[in-house]
């Protein structure tokens, strides 16, 4: 069991984290004059290569966990079943974040292995294809684990 601490850090660091990035995102390429608003503003303001990994990510969301609600947090997309976090995910320059709480990244980490990890999000590099059945058993393990609660 995680303590409070170690969550609220978890939370703070994502926070930081996905803020520098994107900022430098928006500053770096100049598309972004507003703050974004809505998951689909956040997923137009990159190129289209990034757009077709963030559609996916969200579309196995969608469709494994329907009832989850979506928004924005620290960010980034972010999606909740009963008001508890299920998962986040973020573009950065080579790779896309994928956060699903300590209890998903410790339950899949033999399969997580060969992804660039560190205290916050597992790494999936935009040169190569998304691991996309395993985003759906992470989705669904912790679906089921926010559902059990």
């Amino acid at each position: 069991m995680l303590s409070i601490f170690t969550l609220q850090r978890y939370k703070l660091e994502i926070a930081l984290t996905t803020k520098l990035v994107f900022n430098e995102f928006i500053i770096r390429n100049n598309t972004l004059k507003k703050e974004i608003k809505s998951v689909d503003e956040y997923i137009k303001a990159f190129p289209e290569d990034v757009i077709d990994k963030l559609q996916c990510i969200r579309q196995i969301i969608k469709v494994n966990a329907a009832e989850s609600l979506e928004c924005l947090s620290y960010v980034m997309p972010a999606y909740k079943i009963e008001g508890k976090p299920l998962v986040y995910f973020a573009a950065y320059k080579n790779h896309i974040g994928f956060y699903a709480a300590p209890t998903g990244h410790e339950k899949f980490k033999k399969q997580l292995s060969v992804y660039k990890q560190g205290k916050g999000p597992v790494q999936f590099p935009l040169d190569q294809a998304l691991p996309e059945e395993l985003i759906e058993a992470i989705i669904k393990f912790r679906k089921t684990e926010n559902i059990n609660k």
